[in-house]
């Protein structure tokens, strides 16, 4: 039970950090793009592309280690509805956060050559439509998956013997 709670309080840990800097980063990012300054712009988001190697690539992967390791602790079923649905969740959001995280790289590296006194071009602008598209269902997955952390819904009805 030793290795249990210190792998609870490192699941809990990088499911905060996950969400924590996923929502700071997507406000920053989208407050920064709404201000229309550039210097404002080129600073977020290189901040933005920081955060997600410090904060979120981590917790990424430590996520679903932790959280296997707790299932096989606690002997909770991975033949639940429970746990195919976490899991398609996160591998949904896995595949809206990686377009998004090269979407990132392609904003910053584009601020970085643009003059403080220009505006945005459309590029800029068709970059940022996507990070927004893909960001908004990746946070209600996450939500879901919070959601289902907390209620355990569906754990103890198995898909298969």
């Amino acid at each position: 039970m030793e290795y249990y709670l210190f792998l609870k309080f490192v699941h809990i840990i990088t499911a905060t950090f996950l969400f924590g800097t996923g929502i700071g980063t997507a406000f920053f990012m989208l407050m920064a793009y709404l201000s229309g300054n550039i210097a404002t712009i080129k600073q977020t988001t290189r901040h933005v592309v920081l955060a997600d190697w410090i904060f979120t690539t981590p917790s990424v992967i430590l996520q679903p280690i932790t959280g296997i390791a707790l299932m096989w602790i606690l002997h909770y079923p991975f033949n639940s509805l429970w746990f195919a649905i976490v899991i398609g969740l996160y591998i949904f959001t896995g595949f809206c956060w990686i377009p998004v995280v090269f979407i990132q790289y392609q904003l910053r590296n584009q601020a970085a050559t643009l003059q403080d006194s220009t505006i945005l071009p459309p590029r800029f602008r068709y970059l940022m439509f996507w990070w927004i598209g893909l960001g908004i269902p990746a946070f209600i997955s996450v939500l879901l998956i919070y959601w289902l952390m907390v209620s355990k819904w569906g754990l103890s009805d198995t898909l298969f013997s």
